[in-house]
C-alpha cells in the first residue's frame, strides 16, 4: 500500500508519542473481516480474502518485533470454525495456515508455537504445526502463537483434566481433588503455560466480541478494536493501538 506524505507524518507523530509510554509484552490479535474483504471486492472465493489476511500477518508481526513486543497469539482457526464452514472453505484454510506456519518458522529467530486441539486438524496441517514447532524451539526471538484449532472453554476444558489425569497418576483420590483445584494449578496446565497473558487484545473488523479467545488469559486484559477489516489493517491503525493502551490505567481489578 503506498504511504503519501500525511500518512507518513502522522505515523511519525504516533511513534513519538508512544515513545514515553508502556508498551504491551505480550499482543494477542484477531484479525477478522477475511471473507467480508472478499466479498466486497467480488473475489469468487473467500480464500482470496484468507490469503490477503495471510499476507498482512507478515506486516503485523514485523511491526510488533519492531516496537519491541515479545509474544503475539493470532487467531487463526477456532474450534467453532472446525464445524461451521464449508469443507472447501477449511481445505482452503488449512492450506493457507500451513503455509503460513511453514513460512513463519524460517524467519529470523522467531519461535512458533501451536495452540489448540490438535488431534481435530486434517493430519497435514497438524504434521505442518509440529514441524514448525520444533524447528523454531530453540529459537529467542519473537514468539508466536499460532491459535488453530482453538477455543478458550476448550483450552480450559483441557487443562483441567490434564490436571486430573496428573492427579490420579501420582495417585491421588476423588475426595482429595479438590484440595488440588485451584487458578495457579489451572494455569500450569493451558497450552500457554509459562508465557505472559495478553497485556491486550485487538480485534479488527468493528465487531467487539472475544468469540471464544483466551478466554482465561485475557481476565485482564485491555481491549482495542478496529474498523478496518483485517487484510486492510495498517501500520498506524496498530501504533494507535499501543497508543491508547499506554495511556490506560491497568487497574487488574483493583
Amino acid at each position: 500500500m503506498g504511504e503519501g506524505l500525511l500518512y507518513r507524518l502522522y505515523r511519525r507523530r504516533i511513534l513519538k508519542e508512544i515513545q514515553a509510554l508502556a508498551k504491551p509484552q505480550h499482543v494477542a490479535m484477531i484479525l477478522d473481516g477475511n471473507r467480508r474483504w472478499a466479498k466486497a471486492r467480488a473475489l469468487q472465493s473467500s480464500a482470496h480474502g484468507h490469503r490477503a489476511g495471510a499476507d498482512k500477518i507478515h506486516e503485523f508481526l514485523s511491526w510488533c518485533e519492531e516496537q519491541g513486543i515479545s509474544v503475539v497469539t493470532l487467531y487463526l482457526l477456532s474450534t467453532d470454525n472446525l464445524t461451521t464452514r464449508g469443507s472447501q472453505e477449511l481445505d482452503d484454510l488449512a492450506e493457507i495456515i500451513e503455509n503460513l506456519a511453514d513460512q513463519l518458522s524460517r524467519l529470523a529467530n522467531w519461535k512458533v508455537k501451536h495452540v489448540g486441539q490438535a488431534a481435530a486438524l486434517p493430519v497435514h496441517l497438524r504434521q505442518t504445526l509440529e514441524a514448525a514447532s520444533e524447528r523454531t524451539a530453540q529459537n529467542s526471538g519473537l514468539h508466536i502463537n499460532l491459535a488453530v484449532g482453538y477455543g478458550g472453554r476448550a483450552e480450559i476444558s483441557d487443562a483441567v483434566s490434564r490436571m486430573v489425569a496428573k492427579h490420579r497418576a501420582q495417585g491421588g483420590t476423588l475426595e482429595d481433588l479438590a484440595d488440588v483445584i485451584s487458578v495457579p494449578e489451572i494455569a500450569k496446565h493451558l497450552y500457554t503455560v509459562g508465557q505472559p497473558d495478553p497485556d491486550v487484545v485487538i480485534r479488527t473488523s468493528g465487531e467487539q466480541r472475544l468469540s471464544d479467545f483466551m478466554l482465561w488469559q485475557s481476565a485482564h486484559s485491555e481491549f482495542y478494536f478496529v474498523e478496518a477489516l483485517g487484510p486492510d489493517l495498517r501500520e498506524i491503525d496498530f501504533l494507535r493501538a499501543l497508543r491508547d493502551f499506554g495511556r490506560r490505567q491497568r487497574r487488574y481489578g483493583s
